[in-house]
């Protein structure tokens, strides 16, 4: 079965946007072992799902960047333009993305459908909303939280509307030069 990887960049007091959707808070200048981190965790990918709000930012900013080949993160958006994507909706009746197809069944029944077929994991990429709810329903096998250096007080946060205590398993911490730390966790399911 393949597993369902979540990456998010979040704040230390765990929101991964502001109120508005505001995002100023991201450290940007990633050092290269951040940047490694990041590459092999995408490389390792098969397919991307996506909420509709962040795929109708995420499709079209990184197949801009898969088309001009001097932009430093060319390769990157290649990646993400050339892996399937599945867009969760309940508003769109088509894709308007090349290589992305919609879902717009139920969430738990859709994510475990796509984690049965064979293949490369697949990666989460989403609001907090399709985030919270992923989370929510124990769909996430492994957790990459990149946490910056930065509060913001309030905000959206990703552990929303959890019915149960959810615990985790730490797998590893990695503090980055830029001020990045990531947590690395699995589901303790036992």
């Amino acid at each position: 079965m393949k597993k369902l990887k979540l990456q998010v960049q979040m704040t230390v007091d765990g929101y991964i946007a502001g109120p508005n959707g505001e995002m100023d808070w991201i450290t940007f200048n990633w050092d290269d072992a951040l940047k490694e981190y990041v590459t092999e965790l995408t490389d390792s990918m098969g397919l991307i799902v996506l909420g509709r709000n962040l795929a109708q930012g995420f499709i079209p900013h990184w197949a801009g960047v898969a088309q001009d080949p001097a932009h430093e993160e060319h390769l990157a958006g290649v990646k993400f333009t050339e892996t399937p994507k599945v867009v969760f909706s309940k508003t769109l009746t088509a894709s308007e993305w090349d290589n992305t197809v919609l879902a717009t069944g139920d969430l738990v029944a859709e994510i475990t459908r796509l984690k049965n077929q064979e293949g490369p994991d697949i990666i989460a990429y989403g609001g907090a909303t399709f985030v919270s709810n992923l989370i929510k329903h124990n769909l996430i096998d492994e957790y990459h939280l990149f946490v910056n250096p930065a509060a913001i007080g309030h905000g959206l946060p990703i552990f929303q509307g959890l019915e149960d205590k959810q615990n985790l398993k730490l797998v590893k911490a990695i503090p980055f030069a830029c001020g990045i730390v990531l947590l690395n966790y699995e589901p303790d399911r036992s």
